[in-house]
């Protein structure tokens, strides 16, 4: 089986076996009412009115038909509602979160690496893998404020601290890089993290503290 196929599959199966137009289009334009879809006139969304509308007559049709053509025809919508799922969430969401901003790491937080870590542990105690990962990839940055391998700096973004600090420790720039990814993925709503989200952030922060930088390059007087 493909790729997409079994993409579609997943998203299929998620979808309601007698899928409800109304309910579909609302869906839809929760996601629509992002701003990212109003930066030009959108095209997608006159597509979707225009299936949510063949849809619904294709609802009031059914009662037409005998069970198995209506079973049949019930499928196709389900069909057609996750081609439309997987358009909004692939290529279009890809986009939008392309576009958006990262988050700030630490904002008005003044713990230190080993509170953060203790908080990190706790919350993993607890199966709360989101505040599990947030702060476990906080302490890492702390830590490598600490080591002055990071500057403090306020308002700092996670792309921003990984970028940073994969120029002096880049053995783990990848790491880092899919560590920032993944804060800002969990702090957007993307992504529900799990115990191995925070067992790779534990290795990470593990593996950093004994890593070796790649010395500052030289100032050269003008």
């Amino acid at each position: 089986m493909s790729t997409t196929s079994a993409l579609l599959l997943s998203v299929l199966a998620e979808v309601p076996v007698d899928p409800d137009a109304a309910t579909a289009q609302r869906w839809a334009r929760a996601e629509l009412a992002d701003p990212v879809y109003h930066q030009s006139p959108s095209l997608l969304e006159l597509l979707l009115d225009w299936l949510w509308e063949q849809l619904a007559q294709a609802q009031q049709a059914l009662t037409a038909f005998d069970a198995r053509t209506a079973a049949v025809l019930a499928a196709a919508g389900v069909l057609l509602a996750g081609v439309v799922a997987l358009v909004v969430a692939g290529p279009v969401g890809r986009a939008r979160r392309g576009r958006r901003a990262s988050v700030d790491v630490f904002g008005d937080d003044a713990r230190s690496a080993a509170e953060l870590r203790a908080s990190a542990d706790a919350a993993a105690s607890a199966g709360d893998w989101a505040a599990a990962v947030l702060d476990r990839f906080r302490a890492i940055l702390r830590s490598l404020e600490d080591r002055t391998l990071l500057d403090p700096r306020p308002g700092r973004t996670a792309h921003e601290a990984t970028e940073v600090a994969g120029g002096r420790l880049p053995q783990h720039a990848a790491e880092l890089r899919r560590a920032g990814r993944l804060f800002d993925d969990v702090c957007y709503g993307d992504t529900v993290p799990d115990a191995a989200d925070d067992a790779s952030l534990r290795e990470l922060d593990t593996s950093l503290r004994t890593a070796r930088p790649v010395p500052l390059a030289p100032m050269v007087d003008a």
